[in-house]
């Protein structure tokens, strides 16, 4: 059987690596001791580009393990110290893919909750107004269209919570396949959601050009029709983000 491989680079240069994780795989060390996404980065680029010693890999930011797509890592100290402020100042744009058992009762809009984390359960509940240590969670959603009685929602976040895009979805009844955390009625198979980081635009923190990557979705029959509905959104000029 082919092993999945963990990633594959979408851009690279000297100062920036961005990459398209598979589903399953840490992005930073956790209880589990895990082999990470960082691990594997580092390896690539020490085979790569035949770096001696050790290599600085730095994390501008995570996804959830059962998430696939685009994380983006800085390959120096100071394209790092650049990506925090422009993740710290919201100046990149984001968006996900998640596939959904039911539609939204409207076809596009914005979410505001205030988010509250269990960390016995690893657990995020979604608030209506503030509560105590909650932090406020913002996206907005477009429904994209359904296939074999699924349906696609393309997500862009504006602020970056923990399980902000799954619990923010499940509180609209539109719970994520394969999330039984968050209210979908069976898990996938291969322990993943239906979950995908798409693309991300930002500008360059060093050349100052703008940067717009997209990552293909998983290598699986059920993820790759729903390409069908992308096609069809480009053609009418919709990407979901502003050039």
């Amino acid at each position: 059987m082919k092993t999945k491989e963990p990633f594959h680079v979408i851009y690279e240069d000297n100062h920036l690596i961005i990459v398209n994780k598979a589903a399953g795989v840490l992005v930073h060390e956790d209880i589990t001791k895990d082999k990470t996404l960082e691990d594997y980065v580092k390896e690539y680029i020490k085979v790569t580009h035949n770096k001696p010693g050790d290599v600085f890999l730095g994390t501008i930011h995570r996804l959830d393990r059962p998430v696939s797509g685009i994380v983006v890592f800085a390959k120096t100290s100071k394209a790092l110290t650049r990506m925090n402020e422009i993740f710290r100042k919201r100046l990149v744009q984001k968006t996900y893919w998640a596939i959904t058992y039911k539609k939204p009762e409207k076809k596009a809009g914005k979410l505001v909750h205030w988010l509250k984390k269990d960390s016995s359960s690893n657990t995020v509940t979604a608030y209506d107004t503030e509560v105590p240590d909650s932090q406020k969670a913002e996206l907005t959603y477009r429904y994209m269209g359904n296939i074999n009685k699924y349906h696609l929602i393309e997500v862009s976040p504006i602020t970056g919570r923990p399980h902000q895009i799954r619990v923010q979805l499940a509180s609209l009844g539109c719970a994520i396949k394969g999330d039984v955390k968050y209210g979908s009625p069976r898990g996938n198979q291969d322990g993943s959601i239906n979950l995908h980081a798409r693309r991300i635009y930002f500008i360059h923190p060093v050349k100052n050009e703008p940067i717009i990557c997209r990552a293909a979705v998983p290598e699986q029959p059920f993820w790759e029709e729903f390409l069908s509905l992308d096609d069809e959104e480009i053609k009418l000029g919709n990407l979901g983000f502003v050039h």
